[in-house]
């Protein structure tokens, strides 16, 4: 490391203010930064020392992170594997590495699993990182200021919230969407008002919903028997879709059609996450392991979480109450509504984003729970949008600034009759 450090200094002459590459001085700062703590310290008056920086808060989310990153890559090929298995062909890249290393297609064995999902997984990894990293430098350089770590957990949340057979070039169109329109266009990092993630997510959900419906997250690229991937509704899809009964149970007959080791899908193997999805929302266990070490290290706030589940809950359960025999999804209890689709992994990871969440105590309350509300009526009444948390979330964010400005209004009007008294 010391090599390392040394041949920075050397070169960063060249990069300071006067030097021949000054304008390239936010690249080279991002790489210094990057390998080591910033020599800098603050000077001058008084002023506040916090252990949390914004590094260390990026590299909290990141880690909290891992457990759906883990059981993702897992279960996208295990889904694939389990499709071989029953018969399909395989072909393609990933199929030729496999077959390559030694591996097989066996999806009983925890490994084969998992290199054949990072396999799906590391591609869209790439681009999002070169596209959104490289777009994040270009703006540094322009604006002259340093390369922020904002797009550091963007960048891993846009594939986790992907298909995994997603074309590539979407990929990268819809992260320079998400970063340039979601959070350059405001200010850059600490100033964008929509989740940018989100933005991405937004943007191929309404231009390319073919493959970004949630009605299909395994598309076939060779033929019907060949394929390099795997077909099938996402849970949340078949139950949308199922006929409604007299009974109000047309909802389980869907889930149980869907096939997990050669059984009926339950409530356990969505809540691990077994289940066909997006790369990182599948396991509703994995987000709350996530979810805990955020509590505990104060970068998430807990009451948007509780509050989102309030929500949810309250809203699902009128909804239940009600019931209908033309609209299955008003018969789902909310139990199911947490382990399918993305709610679990929205209200631990993105809901909770500090950025653009509320401030307020009480308006984390009601943003949060705005958000479970919204989702679920998303779900439920509009039949075009199976998955209503992403349009829940934006919505709120959009809200959030409101929500806290009428609050903190309540507040000084409330002081200053104190005073006046």
């Amino acid at each position: 490391m010391k090599f390392l450090r040394d041949l920075m200094d050397k070169q960063a002459p060249l990069f300071e203010k006067g030097g021949k590459l000054e304008f390239f001085y936010p690249l080279y700062e991002a790489i210094d930064t990057f390998n080591f703590t910033p020599g800098k310290v603050t000077s001058g008056a008084t002023h506040v020392r916090d252990a949390l920086d914004l590094k260390r808060l990026m590299m909290t989310v990141v880690i909290a992170l891992f457990p759906a990153i883990l059981v993702g890559l897992w279960n996208v090929g295990y889904q694939a594997n389990a499709a071989m298995a029953a018969g399909v062909e395989a072909e393609g890249w990933r199929a030729a590495i496999i077959t390559m290393i030694g591996l097989g297609f066996d999806p009983g064995n925890p490994l084969a699993c998992f290199v054949h999902g990072l396999l799906y997984f590391l591609p869209i990894f790439i681009v999002t990182f070169a596209v959104g990293g490289g777009i994040e430098v270009v703006f540094a350089m322009i604006n002259k200021h340093e390369v922020n770590e904002g797009f550091f957990v963007t960048g891993f949340l846009i594939p986790l919230i992907l298909p995994p057979t997603i074309p590539l070039w979407q990929v990268a169109l819809a992260t320079a969407f998400g970063v340039i329109i979601g959070k350059e266009a405001f200010g850059g990092t600490g100033m964008n008002i929509f989740n940018p993630a989100l933005v991405a997510r937004a943007f191929l959900y309404f231009a390319y919903p073919a493959q970004n419906s949630g009605e299909k997250v395994w598309t076939p690229l060779v033929s019907a028997t060949q394929v390099d991937g795997f077909s099938g509704a996402t849970l949340l899809a078949r139950v949308a879709e199922a006929t409604p009964n007299e009974a109000g149970t047309a909802y389980q007959n869907a889930i149980e059609a869907m096939q997990v080791n050669g059984s009926p899908v339950t409530w356990f193997d969505a809540f691990v996450g077994s289940i066909p999805g997006s790369i990182g929302e599948t396991s509703a266990l994995a987000c709350l392991i996530g979810a805990a070490l955020l509590i505990v290290t104060g970068v998430a706030s807990w009451r948007i979480m509780v509050a989102m589940i309030g929500g949810g809950f309250v809203t699902t359960s009128l909804l239940n109450l009600a019931g209908s025999q033309t609209n299955e999804m008003m018969n789902l209890p909310f139990h199911w509504h947490f382990v399918i689709g993305g709610f679990a992994f929205g209200m631990v990871f993105m809901a909770t984003e500090p950025v653009t969440a509320a401030y307020t105590q009480l308006g984390k309350y009601i943003y949060g729970a705005g958000i479970g509300m919204m989702a679920i009526l998303v779900r439920v009444v509009n039949p075009a949008f199976p998955e209503g948390v992403m349009l829940a979330i934006l919505f709120m964010n959009l809200m959030a600034p409101l929500i806290d400005y009428v609050i903190v209004s309540k507040h000084i009007s409330r002081r200053i009759a104190r005073s006046a008294v």
